[in-house]
């Protein structure tokens, strides 16, 4: 499950795509970050929700369902929109996009989404894609090759998120106790708890949640200046 401001930093490689783009329509690309924020961040975390209750939240079964449909129906929406301005090579990234939220949230066809390599794909490199492509870009090979590249940078970050984070989760979620210690080699005894395990990756993250959302905003102010 996805949480702000995670939302913001898998929203951010749709940005990213967007201005990789020769030409950038600032509608269309605000159209795609919203239809984003929607998927990955109302439906995704609803669905999640659903899914077994990670969170223990007591919201209804039925509110759940609602925000996930609704905001799924919004952002497939937003995106037959933008089809006027790329034409009909953005459907199939739709279709899949929503077929990507609904198998690895609800873990469909046994799980076999809900994976490291499946997360690190849907939440990183498919909104670079998506957001490059629904810019209706002219194919040349420097393009591709950039978006390519930055689809597979953003595959290996949305990778490391997910080592991070399932540490983590376990950590918070299912362990009952920790206990043990680090003996250093001039014999300092360090003692281990969950505090002390859940920092370094914690504090990965959020740092990681701050740099990609900066990273696609100075991209976006360069384009501005260009």
């Amino acid at each position: 499950m996805l949480h702000p401001p995670y939302t913001a930093w898998h929203v951010s490689y749709a940005v990213i795509g967007a201005v990789l783009a020769p030409r950038v329509n600032w509608l269309v690309l605000g159209a795609t970050a919203l239809a984003f924020f929607l998927a990955v961040g109302l439906a995704a975390h609803a669905l999640d929700e659903l899914n077994g209750r990670p969170l223990g939240t007591s919201i209804t079964d039925r509110a759940l369902w609602a925000v996930a449909v609704v905001s799924l129906v919004v952002a497939v929406a937003l995106g037959v929109v933008t089809i006027e301005y790329t034409g009909p090579v953005l459907i199939p990234f739709i279709v899949v996009g929503v077929f990507l939220v609904l198998a690895y949230n609800l873990e469909l066809l046994g799980g076999r989404f809900h994976t490291d390599f499946g997360f690190a794909a849907a939440w990183g490199g498919f909104p670079v894609i998506v957001g490059f492509v629904a810019q209706a870009p002219p194919v040349t090979a420097a393009a591709f090759l950039s978006v390519v590249a930055a689809a597979l940078g953003a595959t290996a970050l949305s990778h490391v998120q997910r080592r991070l984070s399932t540490p983590a989760r376990t950590l918070r979620r299912r362990a009952r106790e920790v206990t043990g210690a680090v003996i250093l080699v001039d014999g300092a005894r360090r003692p281990l708890d969950r505090e002390t395990l859940l920092a370094p990756l914690d504090g990965a993250l959020r740092t990681l949640s701050y740099a990609v959302p900066l990273l696609a905003v100075a991209l976006v102010f360069a384009r501005l200046a260009s």
